[in-house]
């Protein structure tokens, strides 16, 4: 694409003579220029891409789009705002592709990723094809491709909205998250529906949100660019969610105010399901069995039915999706021999953790043993919760490794063990993730749920600075052939 046509997306001053220059591709980091890319230089929280600019004009950038002054040897296209300068370029780069598609995007504490998964099931059984960017990665039909942030930066959005166009998809779901509002990662379109799940305390300090309320502002941004918000009126915060929001508006909820509500919620088991039903009425009026227990998913679903509304699909197709639900890492069933279950959860916090446990509870297995470990560099005041939580809840804690980071392993147990210590809660060291997970198989006995929490869909440990493999169901494949042949 001629650099003259795509400027025209932002305003600017043009520093040098672009007449015939030709853009290759658009790039932020200047490790992956090459020859004909326009480089933008983003400012992040740790590294200021204006200090990179020569080496990305060494490296082969044809122009370099910066807010601040810098000296080098090609045109630079000078604004005021480099990341929203990003979605622009980008949206124009890559033909406005959020135009081609029917465009969902899903805020909210928690969540995000299986309404999403539950809209892709919705959706594909009403045969259309799906595009879905979020914490899972890029999944394009069955097609999954890992990404590093659960809303990508603006370039990667547009590109896989185009990659989404290209392969013929009609819809594009995606988990918009408050950073990536914040850092106008979703700029350059706007969202035909905007869903809001759900508020509570998550990702203040460090680099994150300051306190609460900026967190909450975030968020609500996803309501001031889509068409059609649709809201969580049982939520106590979804006024100040909505807040100056400039979309209609739909509720959803257990409360008969909402729009569409939700009554009679229930778990439901049958041969090879596990899950739970309800009622919905409202502006929708049927019966649905759903493939992930709790309430808070049956909350998920009816977010999802709300936002299909929205879009006319039928009732025949929400239906028949949430039905055949899975959701990687989310309640999700790992078949192993022996009368016990066992599963895979995110799990990752005091919130999350108390509605697994306590759906799971309900279900009234012989244990319900819960294997977690906290993620290292994060608030300890995460791991103290979590051990509280677990020892009210669960019949025996399994403490063991996350993402330890930089951390120790044994300094972030002995802060779990601060939280295990003000309950009664029976539980057991076993540092090496691995060999606890083997624990738990070969100790589990007839009728336990059994719940290995923290990692879900990740497929790595990160430690010191390195990820290795380590997806669980890999390990609990391996741990049963190992036992096989033990015996």
């Amino acid at each position: 694409m001629k650099l003259e046509k795509l400027i025209n997306a932002v305003p600017c001053k043009v520093r040098g003579d672009i007449v015939g220059i030709d853009i290759a591709n658009i790039e932020y980091d200047s490790r992956k220029v090459i020859n004909g890319s326009l480089f933008v230089c983003l400012k992040g929280s740790a590294v200021d891409g204006h200090k990179f600019a020569e080496k990305a004009a060494e490296s082969g950038a044809v122009a370099i789009v910066a807010s601040d002054e810098i000296d080098v040897n090609v045109p630079v296209i000078m604004v005021e705002d480099t990341r929203k300068s990003l979605a622009l370029l980008s949206a124009e780069f890559f033909g406005h592709p959020a135009g081609k598609l029917k465009t969902i995007g899903i805020t909210g504490t928690k969540g995000k990723t299986t309404t999403a998964c539950m809209l892709k099931y919705m959706l594909e059984a009403a045969d259309h094809k799906v595009g879905v960017i979020g914490t899972i990665g890029l999944m394009i039909g069955n097609d999954v491709t890992p990404t590093n942030n659960t809303t990508p930066e603006s370039h990667e959005v547009q590109k896989f909205m185009a990659q989404m166009v290209d392969a013929g998809c009609d819809y594009c779901i995606m988990e918009v998250s408050s950073i990536g509002l914040r850092d106008g990662r979703v700029n350059g379109f706007d969202f035909d529906c905007g869903i809001f799940t759900n508020f509570s305390e998550d990702h203040i300090g460090g680099v994150e949100h300051k306190d609460m309320e900026e967190y909450l502002y975030c968020k609500s941004l996803l309501f001031k660019k889509c068409k059609c918000g649709i809201i969580n009126i049982d939520d106590a915060n979804w006024e100040g969610m909505i807040k100056d929001h400039t979309c209609e508006i739909i509720t959803y909820g257990f409360d008969n105010k909402a729009d569409i509500v939700g009554s009679e919620n229930h778990l439901y088991s049958e041969p090879g399901f596990i899950g739970s039903e309800m009622k919905v009425s409202g502006l929708e009026n049927f019966d649905v069995k759903i493939a992930t227990p709790g309430k808070f998913n049956a909350y998920n679903a009816l977010s999802a039915i709300t936002a299909l509304h929205y879009f006319d699909i039928s009732n025949e197709a929400m239906i028949a999706g949430l039905r055949a639900v899975k959701v990687k890492g989310r309640v999700e069933p790992v078949e192993v021999p022996g009368n016990f279950t066992l599963l895979i959860d995110y799990a990752h916090n005091a919130l999350s953790m108390e509605n697994i446990l306590s759906t799971l509870r309900e279900y009234n297995p012989n244990r319900l043993i819960c294997m977690f470990g906290a993620g290292g560099n994060r608030p300890k005041v995460r791991r103290f919760e979590m051990g509280e939580v677990c020892g009210n809840m669960a019949d025996l804690s399994v403490i063991t490794a996350d993402n330890s980071r930089f951390e120790d392993v044994m300094d972030i147990i002995a802060d779990i063990k601060v939280g295990m210590a003000k309950t009664e809660g029976k539980y057991i060291e076993i540092p090496d993730r691995r060999e606890a997970i083997r624990w738990c198989i070969e100790n589990a006995e007839d009728g336990d749920i059994v719940v290995l929490a923290g990692k879900g869909h990740e497929d790595y440990q990160e430690i010191k600075g390195v990820k290795y493999p380590f997806d669980e169901r890999i390990v609990i494949k391996e741990i049963l052939a190992d036992i096989e042949v033990g015996k």
